[in-house]
């Protein structure tokens, strides 16, 4: 049988991607072995790594494909092929950002104000790259964690992944300008790309991660409505497309339903009531597929 060898996220995406993978359709689960997660799909091997190594071992074929950041694909300088973007992340479906950060009360206010100074981080990559860009000269360390409370005792700032930016505000930290915006991406070996039986189950993974992500935002919205209602039922839904519309056994009534974007729910549920719609019931979605 043909195997796909599937790097998924330790750490942070974790649980998030082991989530949107069973809405896509694939359960996973650890056992005592966590490196090598079960998927309840016979084709699929999944291997449990940092998300800082993913697209490393891809590049290298130990993997043929694998959910990792950007950020660390532009720290790893990786060739790898970039199957699909994936907007989500540990808190919630955003981006996250690579940020310099210093104390409260620093003078720093810029990236021109870095010039000679230390700078810890995990992503020195990244962090030089943009130095350098910017024509700046200083120290850059990498920091095996608690990154955040090194500045200002041992460090005049961090560069520093934030999602929200709350953890930095606990530790009085500043963001004083944004290195990196970064996303989620499925991305696969150069040469299992090629292969086309591998393309072909990988482009299955990302239509259903896609289909699960966009149903993240979505819901069904099903009702009953009187014939002569349609056009005012119908004109307040927002539609994905037009809206399904089905005969019941009594002629003068009529079965609709619309997917929707979720927040927009509770301001079209009163106008559709008002409108002549009956019956009217909301539903959670696993996937849409456009």
């Amino acid at each position: 049988m043909n195997k796909l060898i599937l790097g998924l996220p330790k750490g942070s995406l974790q649980e998030s991607t082991f989530l949107l993978m069973q809405k896509a359709g694939f359960k996973v689960s650890t056992g005592s072995r966590s490196y090598f997660p079960r998927v309840d799909d016979p084709e699929i091997e999944a291997r449990l790594i940092r998300a800082q190594e993913i697209s490393r071992y891809t590049e290298r074929g130990m993997l043929d494909a694998g959910i990792t950041g950007y950020d660390w694909i532009v720290e790893n300088g990786s060739d790898v092929h970039e199957v699909s973007e994936l907007i989500y992340a540990k808190q919630g479906l955003r981006p996250v950002r690579w940020v310099v950060a210093v104390p409260a009360d620093s003078p720093i206010r810029s990236v021109k104000d870095l010039e000679g100074k230390r700078i810890a981080t995990e992503a020195v990559g990244l962090t030089r790259r943009y130095l350098k860009q910017h024509g700046i000269k200083a120290e850059v360390e990498f920091s095996w964690g608690a990154t955040e409370v090194k500045a200002p005792e041992l460090v005049d700032a961090i560069v520093e992944l934030t999602e929200t930016g709350s953890s930095l505000q606990a530790n009085n930290l500043r963001i004083v300008e944004t290195v990196l915006e970064s996303t989620t991406r499925f991305i696969a070996n150069k040469k299992a790309w090629k292969d086309s039986w591998k393309r072909r189950k990988i482009e299955q993974i990302a239509l259903l991660l896609a289909g699960a992500l966009a149903a993240e935002t979505k819901v069904l919205i099903k009702m009953n409505a009187l014939r002569g209602n349609i056009g005012k039922v119908t004109g307040v839904l927002p539609a994905l497309h037009a809206p399904t519309i089905n005969n019941l056994s009594d002629e003068d009534w009529v079965a609709i339903e619309s997917v929707v974007d979720e927040k927009t729910v509770r301001e079209i549920m009163p106008r559709l009531k008002a409108a002549g719609a009956q019956g009217i019931i909301e539903i959670s979605l696993n996937k849409v597929i456009p």
